[in-house]
């Protein structure tokens, strides 16, 4: 078994050798894809990006994520190899909202041919930019986690609907469906949450995470982030930092801490042992859940689970959420690089 600290030296091989075969493929524009399509090579780069893009496009073009699972998508530089994949790109999807600079950046300075989209610049205004603890607004980036929030996935999947059928308007009809089909079931998961949190007792839709990935989502649905361990450098917070957070737990009576799978935390392990909460470490915002191929694999099955999990560990039930179906609307035949 790999361990989740070697995983992401392990990734980064591994992309470099998907991607230097994707890049010695033949040409995209020139390639017919088996549903019909153009063959059009569509890079993305966090795994929810790749996995809405994959539910819109199906098999009618190619989708090539760039950012490793359980990689801190934040500070991940791309190695050399992803230039020969940008340079075949038709389609550049990045997060925007300066999440993955130096990806973009390498975007610009390769996909000379093709559309590069900031999908999280095109969908939020700078109006209602969120800054918050790991993303203080004295450092001018906003928090870049709209995906963890039902109703901008589905304005993230209108911005790749629209742009893949203004590239290939011969198959507009056919992203139309999958988008259609997709914003059923993320509504579906939108109203199956508010049904579950509503069985936590009153008072608790709280939330201390050690990564704020959370804001959007709190926002919309009424949550409450009431504190984030990591710092904007994302280094472990200082001691004084340490000892706030723990006198808060304790007014609030908060009774867990949502660590995260990517950013493994002995400090909040600390917390947790010093305040009497529970520390849940397996939230994740851009690791979707089992291997690429798996049932549960996708953008719908990752906010199921964090739901679950958040709501269970805060006393409540999630019947609604259990019943649902977060299988894709499409082929996934997406490269996730693990």
């Amino acid at each position: 078994m790999i361990s989740r600290s070697s995983r992401p030296l392990l990734a980064v091989l591994g992309l470099g050798s998907a991607l230097l075969l994707a890049a010695c493929g033949s040409n995209a524009s020139d390639a017919e894809s088996p549903g019909g399509g153009t063959g059009m090579v569509i890079v993305t780069t966090v795994a929810p990006i790749t996995s809405i893009a994959a539910n819109i496009v199906g098999d009618r073009a190619q989708v090539v994520g760039i950012v490793p699972e359980g990689t801190n998508s934040h500070t991940f530089d791309p190695p050399p190899q992803v230039a020969a994949t940008m340079e075949k790109a038709d389609i550049v999807f990045v997060n925007g909202l300066q999440l993955e600079e130096p990806t973009f950046q390498l975007a610009e300075e390769n996909a000379s041919n093709a559309t590069i989209v900031k999908i999280g610049d095109t969908v939020l205004p700078e109006s209602e930019y969120i800054y918050d603890f790991s993303f203080p607004k004295e450092d001018g980036k906003p928090n870049p986690h709209l995906w963890t929030d039902p109703t901008y996935a589905i304005k993230y999947a209108a911005v790749i609907k629209d742009t893949v059928a203004a590239k290939d308007p011969a198959n507009a009809d056919y992203y139309t469906t999958n988008y259609e089909a997709f914003v059923a079931k993320a509504t579906a998961l939108s109203d199956a949450l508010k049904k579950d949190q509503t069985t936590v007792p009153e008072g608790g839709l709280e939330l201390l995470t050690y990564h704020d990935a959370y804001a959007y989502f709190a926002k919309t649905y009424g949550w409450k982030v009431i504190g984030a361990v990591q710092p904007s450098n994302f280094e472990d917070p200082q001691p004084k930092e340490i000892a706030r957070l723990v006198d808060q737990i304790k007014a609030e009576n908060v009774p867990v801490i949502f660590g995260s799978e990517v950013f493994p935390s002995k400090v909040l392990e600390q917390i947790a042992a010093e305040t009497g909460a529970r520390y849940e470490d397996t939230l994740r915002d851009d690791d979707l859940p089992g291997a690429p191929g798996d049932a549960e694999h996708s953008w719908l099955g990752l906010m199921r689970y964090d739901y679950v999990t958040m709501i269970q560990g805060l006393g409540g039930t999630t019947d609604a959420l259990d019943a649902l179906d977060v299988s894709d609307v499409a082929p996934d035949k997406a490269d996730y690089p693990q």
